[in-house]
């Protein structure tokens, strides 16, 4: 999919709004308020189980910038991933502990992991954690395995052009996240592959401002009135974000140049972490009181804390900031052999100003992925199917540890 401008299917919209509540409605009625968009990716099988797949989309643009916050963290798993298999080292694999130094300014060293078996990080327990819970210093550390200029030029080559990822989740300028660490792969003390610090000479477009709000507050916590400016920030249309989910989901949907170099184990791998429920993990083991599990479940689960019945899996990334919530779900549901994929994108931002932690979470935004998420999954459950889906791929085992 490549949009240079708004989509819309009137088809989508009416089936929304014929089953809207007033809240619902509100939102959608005021697309310009809210910024949100939606793709409804419809999945039909033929009778040898191979998938083809429908778009419908509703005020799609991959112009208009949203804050992609956490989202950015999944392609930078799947990176990880390619990256650690074109390595190619012996004994290094995505289990091996990785010990990060610190090389540059403002940069931090990991060299143990208490949330792990082993005792030390590994490219397998922050891909958990930024599944799991969305932790922040597991991407960062991703990141800095991947490299800046790495990251960028794989998504580039995969067909996202307009997509970037520029920064870390801590506070560093520019140049500082160009800059990344030494990184060591050990075994039992013995060094099996130290990777150099890099840096990005690679220049990115920065010449189209991105400012959003009517003010912000800055880090010294002081009120500025005036916009921020995103401009130099990550940025991937949703579009970008449902077309790489759907290359690791289903890879043979993608032109193999779109596809990541992954190993059917870490395909298993991801599938495995992007539907577990922070309830089901052990290492790391989380309390389920703060990181319940529709935690990062957006789509008709995280308003009220819904509880997920055991036959639906959602195989998802979320991320939320700066007013900005987003979600991109591939849903299956084993009792109705169901299937669909929806993406969407909301701000709920009403008095303008960024920073100040008063954002509609809770009134708006959760209840909007709910509701829509219901509303398709409902009609999902009576629309005809030539043939019914053999889902046996992702009917996973989350028991072992």
């Amino acid at each position: 999919m490549a949009f240079s401008q708004q989509k819309t299917d009137t088809w989508l919209d009416q089936l929304l709004r014929e089953k809207a509540s007033p809240g619902l409605l509100h939102v959608l009625n005021n697309p310009d308020s809210f910024q949100y968009q939606l793709i409804y990716t419809k999945i039909d099988r033929n009778k040898n189980n191979l998938p083809t797949f429908k778009h419908y989309l509703l005020h799609v643009d991959g112009s208009r910038y949203f804050n992609p916050a956490s989202m950015v963290k999944m392609p930078t798993a799947f990176c990880a991933l390619e990256k650690l298999h074109e390595l190619n080292k012996p004994g290094v694999d995505k289990y091996t502990a990785m010990l990060t130094d610190s090389s540059f300014e403002r940069q931090t060293r990991v060299w143990t992991d208490t949330s792990a078996i082993s005792g030390f990080p590994s490219i397998a327990q922050y891909i958990r954690k930024i599944f799991l819970v969305s932790d922040n210093d597991a991407y960062n550390r991703l990141y800095e395995f991947v490299g800046q200029q790495s990251l960028n030029e794989r998504l580039w080559r995969k067909g996202y052009p307009n997509s970037r990822i520029t920064r870390r989740f801590v506070s560093m300028n520019e140049e500082q996240n160009r800059h990344t660490n030494v990184i060591r792969f050990m075994q039992d003390g013995k060094l099996l592959y130290e990777q150099p610090a890099t840096y990005n000479p690679l220049p990115f477009d920065f010449t189209k401002k991105i400012l959003i709000g009517s003010g912000h507050w800055d880090r010294n916590d002081s009120l500025i009135k005036a916009p921020m400016d995103f401009t130099t920030h990550n940025n991937m249309p949703l579009q970008d974000l449902q077309q790489i989910a759907q290359s690791v989901l289903f890879p043979a949907s993608v032109k193999p140049a779109q596809r990541f170099n992954l190993t059917e184990d870490d395909y298993q791998f991801l599938y495995r972490y992007m539907s577990e429920l922070p309830s089901e993990s052990q290492y790391p083991k989380y309390d389920t009181s703060e990181y319940f599990d529709s935690y990062t479940k957006f789509f008709f689960f995280k308003a009220g804390r819904s509880p997920i019945p055991s036959y639906i899996r959602a195989f998802n990334k979320t991320g939320w900031s700066y007013g900005f919530l987003t979600d991109v779900t591939y849903i299956v549901d084993f009792k109705h052999q169901v299937e669909f994929m929806l993406s969407g994108v909301i701000y709920v931002n009403s008095d303008g100003i960024l920073n100040d932690n008063r954002y509609e979470y809770e009134q708006v935004g959760y209840p909007f992925f709910k509701e829509t998420g219901e509303i398709i999954y409902q009609y999902e459950l009576t629309r005809p199917r030539k043939y019914k889906p053999d889902l046996t791929r992702f009917k996973l085992n989350y028991q072992d540890q």
